[in-house]
């Protein structure tokens, strides 16, 4: 995610004496800006958001990437950017599909921060987070349940949904692929931590406990199929819930298209 862009002063500014030389420093000082809000400035509300490809700038903690603080992440529906809803479709089949007027999950949320699994890092970049507005709902739906539950939980990753358009989505853009999210359907959860950090788990550092819950949730919001890993030791409802390689760091949940 880029950075602040310093502005650069014509080459032939000619500077004529140490107050000129003064004056000089003083205005290339002033015209530096940035692209994103800086850490401290208030997310700004619905009525005036940045648009879609804006994000929240980010911090090096021990070389890792971390997502902006709660505090920071808020608009007038608790989404950065807001989301900008619209009647979405889910063409043909999520393995062999499109999405129409597709809806773009925010990069942060109160409840989430998305995760880039190709780059491992935050935000997940833009065009790897549509889904139908259904899709949208529905998580939103189940990750505010699940906080009034554990209101002191750390907020959920969220990984890959669909492409802006629907269609392909291989390993061409980047990490194994996906055989299916082409219609906005689909849409991976990683698993909580047992340190509570807001990172990747795998099945010896997972809560299963949470982890389980996050499941249920899903399935009682009348997911089609919640796939999960061979050795997270969760389980549901048979041809429900199901396991799946390759998903032992992440749920994989599937909703109806209507």
């Amino acid at each position: 995610m880029p950075g602040a862009v310093a502005r650069h002063w014509p080459v032939g500014l000619v500077v004529a004496g140490t107050t000129a030389l003064a004056a000089a420093v003083v205005l290339t000082l002033a015209g530096v800006s940035s692209r994103t809000a800086p850490p401290h400035a208030p997310v700004r509300a619905a009525s005036s958001v940045a648009p879609a490809s804006s994000e929240a700038p980010l911090a090096h903690v021990h070389g890792a990437l971390v997502p902006p603080p709660r505090e920071k992440v808020r608009s007038a529906s608790g989404h950065y950017p807001a989301i900008h809803w619209r009647h979405s479709t889910a063409l043909g089949l999520p393995w062999h599909g499109a999405l129409r007027n597709g809806v773009l999950l925010p990069a942060y949320g109160r409840d989430y921060v998305t995760w880039d699994p190709v780059l491992s890092r935050y935000p997940n970049r833009d065009d790897r987070r549509w889904g139908t507005a259904r899709l949208i709902q529905t998580l939103l739906y189940v990750l505010d349940r699940y906080r009034r539950a554990h209101p002191g939980a750390p907020r959920v990753l969220i990984g890959d949904l669909s492409r802006p358009r629907g269609g392909p989505f291989t390993g061409h853009f980047g990490g194994l692929g996906h055989a299916s999210h082409q219609n906005g359907l689909d849409i991976d959860v990683l698993y909580p931590r047992k340190d509570r950090q807001e990172l990747p788990a795998g099945p010896q550092d997972m809560d299963r406990r949470l982890s389980q819950e996050l499941v249920n949730r899903f399935v009682a919001a009348y997911a089609q199929y919640v796939f999960v890993g061979p050795h997270t030791g969760l389980h549901g409802p048979r041809g429900v819930v199901q396991t799946l390689v390759n998903h032992d760091d992440h749920m994989h949940v599937r909703i109806y298209a209507r």
